[in-house]
């Protein structure tokens, strides 16, 4: 019965990892294809390399690059160089969704779907490819370029932190696109990045925050038996000591959502007035009553 369970929990984790992987890809893809090329906005990584490859060429050429083509062709030495260093195990999902990603560009229609209005560019896009790299991140994954390349990077520059190989890599990445397309789209590429980073970070920790309040009362015992009891939420009771007064205090923490801080400002309040009461955000919070599957087993 427990392997059983076992396989249908891995089985639903690897479906959603899917998912997530499939969803993602075709975010980045949609957002670079009719959002960011359109309007030569470039906010870092491959795609905004791949975004100057194909405005160059059809100015020195006549002929723009495809988007599928370029992004081929840069990956294919990032995807060696990774495998040469850790081999195969570790990016088996992002060589996937960088295929996929790879198809879709060489797929969907050249369109323009905000042509002429660099905020909405701005904007959406920074929504669209944020939930999208939020969504590979989420399916332990990414769609290649500067972020495979600065953790591969990594390995030989210990000394630098992943984040900031990343950021270096993208950096250049703008800069470049500061030469092309001029410091106006510059500047405003800069804001987009910084909404898709929200939109990341928004995400990756889905269903993940909460708030903790930590309450010191001399009615604590009422307090946290009316929290577990109406809220159906934990209390665990810390042993402290008032500095000034010297007495023993019992110190209640409690892990609930946003919902729940209202009622239980309402529950301290009936028990005692004039508890020590305070809220503070939690980034993160796993097990039950939150997400009580571990990310990575």
């Amino acid at each position: 019965m427990n392997n059983e369970f076992r396989l249908k929990k891995t089985t639903r984790r690897n479906l959603s990892a899917l998912a997530c992987g499939i969803a993602g890809a075709t975010l980045t893809a949609f957002a670079t294809k009719y959002i960011y090329d359109p309007s030569g906005l470039v906010t870092g990584g491959v795609s905004g390399l791949c975004i100057i490859i194909r405005q160059l060429s059809d100015t020195w050429f006549g002929w723009p690059v495809p988007l599928w083509l370029s992004n081929t062709l840069l990956n294919i030495p990032i995807f060696l160089f990774a495998i040469w260093s850790s081999g195969w195990k570790g990016i088996l999902r992002t060589a996937a969704v960088w295929l996929l990603m790879t198809v879709e560009l060489a797929w969907f229609p050249d369109a323009a779907l905000i042509p002429d209005n660099l905020l909405l560019v701005t904007i959406y896009g920074g929504i669209c490819f944020g939930a999208g790299c939020g969504l590979l991140l989420s399916a332990e994954a990414t769609s290649g370029g500067t972020d495979l390349l600065g953790y591969t990077l990594h390995r030989y520059i210990r000394s630098v932190s992943v984040g900031r190989l990343i950021q270096i890599l993208d950096g250049c990445v703008v800069a470049a696109g500061a030469l092309v397309f001029g410091i106006e789209r510059t500047l405003i590429a800069v804001i987009s990045v910084y909404v898709m980073g929200k939109v990341i970070d928004a995400v990756v920790s889905r269903g993940r925050s909460a708030k903790m309040a930590l309450i010191i009362s001399e009615e604590s015992e009422k307090i946290a038996s009316e929290i577990m009891s109406s809220l159906d939420r934990g209390v665990t009771g810390l042993k402290g000591q008032g500095m000034y007064t010297s007495k023993d205090k019992t110190v209640l923490v409690c892990i609930c959502s946003n919902r729940d801080i209202v009622s239980i400002k309402d529950i301290v309040s009936k028990y005692d007035s004039k508890a020590f009461f305070t809220v503070t955000n939690v980034s993160e919070a796993m097990g039950e009553g939150f997400v009580e599957e571990w990310q990575g087993k």
